[in-house]
């Protein structure tokens, strides 16, 4: 029952069973990593984010498991249900499955680093305590599921569930009514200049994600060095390597949200049979389909069930299936709501373009990294870089589905085969950098990546980035192509916050007929205002009170009611609430009232009635009362963190910009003037000299609370600064972090005592347990409540390592991890039973062997069907590897049901209870030689 061992995950160890790597990091505590290898630095750049985001990485692992309501309570389970019923964890699974051999060793190297550090970076870290969560364990497919689950709203596909809700109430032709950067979607600045147009002679690119603003932040700072690479970056904690802002030292390169559509909606007919079997209706008639069953536990609550079912399209996100469905299919999902299901290319390819990221690294030239972004897949983004060559790119990368363009705009019949996927993708657009102007731009506007897409972002700040481009960095005339910029200057760019979207509103301000006396006034104020949205305004604030009340006076307006008002009530219950935000009325309202008061929906006097009316509102607001609060006090960043029953921060007063500004910093019009989206970095690669770049963000480098990193760049970032990016090793502190990474703190290295392939499920190898270094691990299986029959679950940390240290020192009893692709799956210890307490409670025969299991936390054990099953066939082999092994003996806790039942089907007898101190165990043999028959 052995087999081989695997000579390409040997190959994936250093040499000796050790692998040493240096930490330094700079005077912002950012770290440089050092390692003598891409596989060391892999690792350590894994072992790093666990020191420095142990928390966060935990709390993202938990999102691709669709398990944080389990500690963060009831307000996690929308997120929970949708994660596990748009199956991203197993498609995550299916991803890695795919990786070339060399990236999935690279990613499982990194799985390795965060595995060794959780422990320690979780007891730096107070939110667990907090929390009463013990740190878990890494999947080497965790990786991908991290950035799926961070990208698969990207793309925005509830807003089809929006232009649904439109079409339906307004006509089909109002669809797109509401088109623009709305609720839920997210965006960035980017912009490129060439050599010509700089002091250095050489390209510069600078720009800014725009995403929802998080503590700790999505991007991390850091640098990656091996004798292959030197590159500097924005990692997302959790991935290995520099995805989506990097500089390699040859070629620098940043992305923006493409804003292209490639997710879509079948609307479905399930029907469930009278065996509980659910069907689909397709193109040919009834089907069965896959749906099985999960539950999500919730702190403080009762535990959900959510039924998973998966049609030909996709898992289906929103309805559930019910008894038999009738009606028409083009119109009537099911009696109680629409059954819609998901298809979203890395589900159907297996592909989440993985393969790319260590080919980024090593990117030479523009020409490298394009061959490169050629396989790019999620999420779709346009892509500016430039090279020391003076070489520009300006491409889209990613993967857009062939179909019809119905798909992209709304939901679609399931059974109907026009609306199926075609083979291939849609070509990727590319164009040349403007050489007149020296310049490329990109921020989410409707241009290169027009064809792929429906709904994209104003143009407002594409062009008034333009248009700064164009002007002296100082200010003043603008000019064909201006004089020269340096790196310092982007921040003036950067912190932009004229508002042009105001153009429309304030037009119609100023032919609002028949206005009263303070109105005249607020009117005549807001004329002369400059349109900039800057923190110590109070024109700002007065613009942002008027637009909201324009903004609910529309929704009330009779032409708006049938998408606002209470028609079909049963429509909106029937989405999931982790959908309401791109549902909710007022904030598409807010964001698109520039359209709104713009296209024919309304009369123009109308329109000039509905502003005319919010003036005199406004006004009146501030006629007797003090004047508006400067815009600063009251536009504040209300950042959110996953802690339970966690309030979001309003920190940070005098923030400028708002959404269509180049400073987005994004309220929501109508609903608050505080804003949870905006620049969650900030960069400016210099492809001249790197030591000139610059970068900030949001809060610090380190997620760990107190440390002097934690907070230390939110006033630079505040106030539109960037911090320099060291690239000279000499000015750097070398931390006492620098370790080699050994058998002791990767068991990945140790040596295997049984190695084994499992068809279908992995190598197996088991390890001897490090009492040390693997007693966090251990503490955090042991005292899980489905580890009841363990007898530690009172047990702490120092007493599960006592344990195990005295179980080391016996001659007649081991204990070993049982590494599933090196990622721990099991512990599994052995004894003699003649030397255990057991043998006093039955006659023990020459050759037996006695065994404990216990399986890693339950969402391991859920990976893979037959997962235990296939675990047991290791450890039987491993005990009958010994022909003086005849008997294997195990003895479960008599409660434990399952783990008998289990032993039963796989051949064991069943033997009599016994009484031992901590348990009443039910005794169970399995022989050799039905060991060896059942092989």
């Amino acid at each position: 029952m052995t087999a081989d061992a695997d000579s390409e995950r040997q190959g994936t160890g250093a040499e000796g069973g050790s692998e040493h790597f240096e930490v330094f990091r700079d005077d912002w505590g950012i770290p440089h990593l050092k390692a003598g290898s891409a596989l060391a630095l892999a690792r350590a750049q894994g072992h790093n984010a666990a020191l420095d985001r142990a928390w966060q990485l935990e709390t993202e692992r938990h999102r691709v498991l669709g398990t944080t309501a389990a500690y963060l309570g009831a307000e996690a389970v929308d997120w929970d249900r949708f994660a596990r019923r748009a199956r991203l964890a197993d498609t995550a699974r299916r991803c890695f499955g795919r990786l070339a051999p060399e990236t999935a060793a690279w990613v499982d190297a990194y799985v390795d680093g965060v595995n060794a550090g959780l422990a320690e970076g979780a007891s730096r870290t107070p939110e667990f305590a907090a929390a009463g969560l013990a740190p878990g364990h890494w999947e080497p497919w965790t990786p991908l599921g991290v950035w799926l689950s961070t990208h698969i709203l990207f793309a925005g596909f509830p807003t089809k569930l929006w232009r649904e809700e439109v079409a339906r109430r307004l006509g089909d032709d109002r669809a797109t009514l509401f088109a623009t950067d709305g609720p839920g979607t997210s965006g960035s600045n980017g912009w490129l200049l060439t050599g010509a147009r700089t002091t250095t002679g050489a390209p510069v690119i600078a720009g800014d994600p725009h995403r929802f603003i998080e503590a700790p932040g999505v991007y991390q700072q850091i640098r990656l060095a091996c004798p292959e690479f030197d590159v500097v970056g924005l990692a997302v904690p959790g991935v290995p390597g520099i995805a989506h802002f990097g500089h390699t030292g040859g070629v620098a390169w940043a992305i923006t949200n493409a804003m292209a559509d490639y997710q879509d909606l079948y609307r479905e007919q399930l029907r469930r049979t009278a065996d509980g079997d659910v069907e689909a209706l397709g193109p040919d008639g009834w089907y069965a389909v896959h749906a099985h069953t999960e539950t999500v536990e919730v702190a403080g609550g009762e535990p959900q069930s959510v039924e998973v079912v998966e049609t030909d399209r996709g898992p289906v996100i929103i309805g559930d299936a019910t008894g038999d469905v009738h009606g028409d299919p083009n119109t009537d999902a099911a009696p109680d709501g629409p059954v819609i299901s998901l298809r979203y290319p890395p589900r159907v390819t297996g592909d989440l373009g993985f393969d790319v990221l260590p080919a980024l690294l090593r990117a030479r030239t523009v020409a490298d990294l394009d061959a490169a972004l050629d396989g790019w897949v999620e999420p779709v983004n346009v892509v500016l870089a430039a090279d020391t060559t003076g070489a520009t790119l300006h491409r889209v990368a990613g993967h857009v589905p062939v179909r019809p363009y119905g798909n992209r705009l709304r939901v679609v019949p399931a059974h109907d085969p026009a609306y199926a996927w075609r083979e291939g993708a849609e070509p990727t657009p590319r164009t040349e950098v403007d050489a007149v102007t020296g310049t490329a731009v990109m921020a989410n506007e409707r241009g290169l990546a027009a064809p792929l897409g429906i709904e994209f972002a104003p143009p407002h700040r594409a062009d008034r980035i333009r248009e700064l481009l164009g002007a002296p960095p100082g200010g003043g005339a603008r000019g064909l192509t201006g004089p020269p910029w340096s790196p310092a200057d982007m921040a003036a760019v950067h912190t932009d916050t004229r508002l042009a979207s105001s153009r429309q509103l304030l037009s119609l301000l100023a032919g609002a007929p028949d206005l009263g006396p303070d109105a005249e006034r607020l009117r005549d104020r807001l004329l002369r205002w400059d349109r900039h949205m800057d923190a110590d305004s109070t024109d700002a604030t007065l613009y942002s009170r008027l637009r909201a009340d324009v903004a609910h006076r529309l929704a009330a307006h009779p032409a708006l009611r049938p998408v606002t008002g209470d028609a079909d009530p049963w429509r909106s219950a029937a989405y999931p609430p982790l959908f309401r935000p791109w549902l909710a009325a007022v904030p598409r309202i807010g964001y698109a009232l520039e359209t709104l008061l713009t296209v024919g929906l309304l009369p123009y006097e109308e329109r000039l009635a509905v502003v005319a009316a919010s003036a005199e509102a406004v006004a009146a607001t501030f006629a007797q009362g003090p004047g508006p609060s400067p815009w600063g006090e009251v536009h504040r960043v209300s950042p959110w963190q996953a802690l339970p029953g966690a309030t979001p921060e309003e920190v940070w007063p005098g923030l400028a910009g708002d959404h269509d500004c180049v400073l987005s910093t994004s309220s929501v019009p109508g609903i608050t003037d505080l804003f949870a989206r905006g620049p969650a970095a900030r960069y400016v690669w210099d492809l001249a000299r790197r030591a000139d770049s610059l970068w900030v963000v949001p809060f610090g480098a380190s997620g760990v609370p107190g440390s002097a990193h934690h907070r230390d760049q939110t006033e630079l970032w505040a106030s539109g600064r960037l911090a320099p990016v060291t690239t000279d090793w000499n000015l750097l502190h070398r931390t006492e972090e620098s370790t080699t990474m050994t058998a002791t703190t990767v068991p990945a290295l140790r040596p295997a005592v049984h190695e084994q392939k499992v068809e279908g499920f992995g190598v197996v190898r088991l390890v001897p347990v490090d009492p040390a270094a693997d007693a966090g691990l251990l503490h955090g299986w042991v005292t899980e409540e489905r580890a009841r029959f363990w007898g530690m679950a009172d047990h702490t940390r120092e007493q599960v390592q006592e344990i195990y240290e005295f179980v080391d020192s016996l001659p007649t009893h081991h204990a070993y991890l049982a590494l599933r692709d090196g990622v721990p799956a099991a512990l599994f210890q052995t004894y003699e039973p003649d030397a255990d307490p057991v043998g006093e409670c039955y006659d023990v025969r020459p050759g037996d062997f006695g065994i404990h299991l216990l399986i890693a936390p339950a969402e391991a054990e859920g990976a893979v069907k037959g997962y235990t099953d296939a675990l047991l066939t290791v450890f039987i082999g491993y005990v009958f590897s010994d022909p003086a092994h005849l008997r294997v003996v195990v003895e479960p806790d008599a409660r434990n049901e399952k783990a008998l039942a289990r032993m039963v089907r796989i051949g064991f007898e069943l033997g009599p209870e016994i009484e031992k101190p901590e348990k009443t165990a039910r005794l169970a043999f399995l022989s050799r030689a039905v060991a060896l028959g059942l092989a």
